[in-house]
Formats: structure tokens, C-alpha cells, sequence
């Protein structure tokens, strides 16, 4: 992500300071926008509270809200109404501030091809106020975390799609972030790379590192998220533990076999499967 545009303190070799706190808050989250044809309400109303330490999955269809919302408590938009806190820090009041606190990994990753993969760890430690030296010693820290110790004096843009995204977590990483936002972090990656990728954002958890995921594979949250929440139409339709969301499912319909969270989803947002010809498609109810 962009790096705050004051002099960022020196980040401490702990990690994460602890709290009680929780990592994100959100209360009555309002995002309007406005143009020729009125006003379009994007986000109506969101609540939410992510505890620190947590995998919290964000999910949602196209259009429901879910990428303004993060673009909300991660700075890049103004909030409409409402308010929201990220690691304590008011999102609308002291912006600056949260951007000293979180980590946002984007789906396309800003990554100069011209660079080492170490050189654009260190330039970004650098750009977080490390010295050299410390800059050097972190660099170290989050390839050898992302498994790109091998890797990193060669140029990115001979990097496949796999550690690409890896070295976009490790440059989100840097300044040892409270909460790290992942904007679909496996969107078009072949199956052996998201798991890679998978072990990484539990390691990156195990640490201390609230962890806020966007995604579009159901399986994904499935095997990452403690918790997550469905946004449909602006608002918040679901929430709760993967296991609960799937025993409610299977409670209300009288399912003789567990539900995927792929059937939560669809449940949840409106929508059904049709069959045919052995296909599967989504259509609206």
C-alpha cells in the first residue's frame, strides 16, 4: 500500500502490540455516491467487529458492497456515514493514522518489474522510515517468511503469478501492520499456488496479525476464516463461524447432509443453482 505521508515511527521488532481493543469496527457504514443518474446508496448501514488475531472473511457478489466497504477502512474513499475504527484509530478522523496501523495487499499487485524482489522490500521499508540497515534486516525477515529467500535477487518480472502475490504480502508486511487487508489474494492462481499462498496468511496470522480477506472462492474462506460476514445490496445478510453459518443452513431446510459454504452463500444472497446438462450455473431467484 501507499506508505502514510509523514514520518512513520520505527516499527518495534515485537510485532503487533496486543490489545483488547478490537482490530475493526464498523458502525451504520453509509457510502453514497452521486452522479447523473441520483444518488446510489453502495453501502447501507454495515456493522461489524473484528477481534484481533482473527481470519475474518469478507464475501459478497459483485456489486453487494464489499469492495467499498474495505476502500472505506482502508482510506482510499471517504466515509458518507456512520464511522469505523481500524487497530483504535478513527478511520474518518485521523486517516494518517490508520495507515501507519494496516497492511493492504490489492489483487493487482503494484510491483515495479524493473526491481529485485529484494529491492522492493527494502525500498518500501525505507519508505516506511527504516533505516538501511534495519531496512535490510526485515527484508531478510519477510522473504525468508514468504519463501523467496532463493528468489530474491532475481528480477520480478520473472516471477510466476504465485510469487508475485507472496511478495506483495511480504511488501504489505513491512512495518509490522496491526490488521492486513487481502484483496482476493488467489484470484487467478493455479491450485498449488493458493495453497501456497494459504500457509502464508496462516503464518502471517500466527504471528499476531489480524487478518481482513476478500474473496470470491468460498473454499477459501472455508479453510482460512474463523469468522466472516456476507454483504448483499449494502448490507450485511450473514455473519458467524463457517461451521455455524453451514449448521444453520442444514438446520432451517432440513438437510439430510452438511451444506457447503458455497450453499450458505447462495442461500443467503438470493440466488439458486440450476442444473443442466450436467453443468452447474448461477441464476437469481
Amino acid at each position: 500500500m501507499t506508505p502514510p505521508t509523514d514520518s512513520a515511527p520505527t516499527p518495534d521488532a515485537s510485532g503487533p502490540t496486543p490489545s483488547t481493543e478490537p482490530a475493526i469496527t464498523a458502525r451504520d457504514l453509509v457510502k453514497t455516491f452521486t452522479g447523473r443518474s441520483g444518488t446510489v446508496e453502495a453501502v447501507r448501514g454495515v456493522n461489524l467487529t473484528v477481534s484481533q488475531g482473527e481470519v475474518f472473511g469478507f464475501l459478497g457478489p459483485n456489486g453487494a458492497g464489499k469492495s467499498t466497504t474495505v476502500r472505506m477502512l482502508t482510506t482510499l474513499t471517504g466515509i458518507t456515514g456512520g464511522s469505523a475504527t481500524v487497530a483504535g484509530v478513527d478511520v474518518a478522523t485521523d486517516p494518517d493514522g490508520v495507515r501507519h496501523k494496516i497492511g493492504v495487499a490489492l489483487q493487482e499487485a503494484g510491483l515495479d518489474m524493473r526491481q529485485t524482489g529484494r529491492e522492493l522490500v527494502v525500498l518500501q521499508a525505507r519508505l516506511f522510515g527504516l533505516s538501511r540497515a534495519d531496512a535490510r534486516t526485515r527484508a531478510e525477515e519477510l522473504l525468508e517468511l514468504v519463501e523467496l529467500t532463493d528468489a530474491a535477487d532475481r528480477l520480478i518480472k520473472g516471477y510466476s503469478g504465485g510469487m508475485k502475490r507472496r511478495l506483495d504480502l511480504a511488501s504489505a508486511l513491512v512495518h509490522r501492520p496491526d490488521v492486513l487487508f487481502l484483496d482476493e489474494p488467489t484470484t487467478g492462481l493455479d491450485p498449488a499456488s493458493r495453497l501456497v499462498v494459504w500457509d502464508e496468511v496462516r503464518r502471517i496470522n500466527a504471528k499476531g496479525t489480524t487478518v481482513f480477506l476478500t474473496t470470491q472462492y468460498l473454499e477459501e474462506a472455508d479453510q482460512l476464516c474463523e469468522r466472516l460476514a456476507i454483504i448483499d445490496d449494502g448490507t450485511i445478510v450473514t455473519e458467524g463461524t463457517p461451521a455455524s453459518l453451514k449448521a444453520d443452513l442444514r438446520a432451517r431446510r432440513g438437510l439430510d447432509a452438511d451444506p457447503t459454504l458455497d450453499d450458505v452463500f447462495l442461500d443467503v444472497t438470493g440466488r439458486q443453482r440450476e442444473r443442466r446438462a450436467g453443468e452447474v450455473s448461477e441464476v437469481a431467484s
